[in-house]
């Protein structure tokens, strides 16, 4: 009896939540399910280690690494968004039209800016009526796992920003080259958490913007300065780009040697549509009754 009860409430549930029911995306009617894989990670403490230019009285300084943990789960994207995705954002009118190259309808879009990564959020957004958005570098890190690399980088006098940079590039360009081409969904592997092609030959966009910060005698960071025209952007290094750059090659790295490509994954807010579907249980058990 109580499994029979169980299943009624299951199935009058699905029959209020239409699509969202058994995990699918909260979608508008007719909407079709979402385009993209996503996996939901559980919160855990992980190793970050902080963004931007950090000093200490008034001398550069090693960012520290901090044990965080994410606040609730993160529904990510399993691998970046794809040439053919953006294009159909392109052909309805909601995503600036791009020089997409030599790359193939199942390899990742690249050459976008973080403008075009909002604006193809934001249109995931209205079309599924589920929130779409850029990751912020710490979550990046988090669902990077292994992936994401720690080194930190010489410490150089930014007094001298030429050196800074030719130093940061020294380091950077030093490690393993790899091709430039975009590869098809999946060619550089999968990490710990499930996620394709992390740290390949694409950089991926990150909502979290240039910070210059000190850091106190109590081991905390105090922000100094904050620059939304640039983010962060993680790849097989961390970098920061001017935000309307689609082609790192041509100019607007920060520092460093720059990206090879641009391209993005995004979050999805599914906690509205679990909260609905938790209050449709609710309103099916109270129409049910018990038996």
């Amino acid at each position: 009896m109580l499994l029979a009860s169980s299943l009624k409430i299951a199935a009058a549930a699905a029959a209020l939540a239409g699509p969202l029911a058994g995990g699918a995306a909260l979608l508008s009617p007719g909407v079709p399910a979402l385009p993209h894989s996503v996996v939901a990670l559980a919160p855990a403490e992980f190793q970050y280690r902080v963004a931007g230019d950090v000093s200490v009285a008034g001398r550069p300084a090693a960012a520290p690494v901090r044990t965080l943990r994410l606040d609730r789960d993160l529904t990510i994207m399993t691998r970046q968004v794809t040439a053919a995705e953006y294009a159909t954002c392109v052909a309805a009118g909601a995503c600036p039209r791009i020089g997409r190259g030599p790359a193939a309808d199942d390899r990742p879009v690249v050459g976008v800016s973080h403008r075009d990564a909002v604006a193809y959020a934001a249109w995931m957004t209205r079309t599924t009526g589920l929130t779409h958005r850029l990751p912020t570098d710490q979550e990046w890190v988090f669902a990077a796992a292994e992936k994401a690399d720690d080194e930190a980088l010489p410490v150089v006098d930014r007094a001298d920003p030429a050196r800074a940079w030719l130093v940061r590039y020294d380091t950077e360009a030093s490690r393993e080259k790899m091709s430039a081409e975009p590869q098809p969904v999946g060619h550089f592997g999968v990490n710990a958490k499930g996620l394709a092609d992390v740290a390949g030959n694409v950089w991926e966009w990150t909502d979290t913007c240039f910070v210059r910060a000190t850091l106190e005698a109590s081991g905390e960071t105090r922000a100094t300065t904050t620059n939304c025209g640039v983010r962060v952007v993680q790849g097989r290094h961390r970098t920061y780009m001017t935000d309307f750059i689609r082609d790192p090659r041509t100019g607007g790295c920060a520092a460093g040697a720059p990206p090879a490509n641009l391209g993005f994954r995004l979050v999805v807010e599914t906690a509205a549509a679990d909260r609905l579907l938790a209050a449709l249980e609710r309103t099916a058990r109270r129409l049910l009754g018990p038996g």
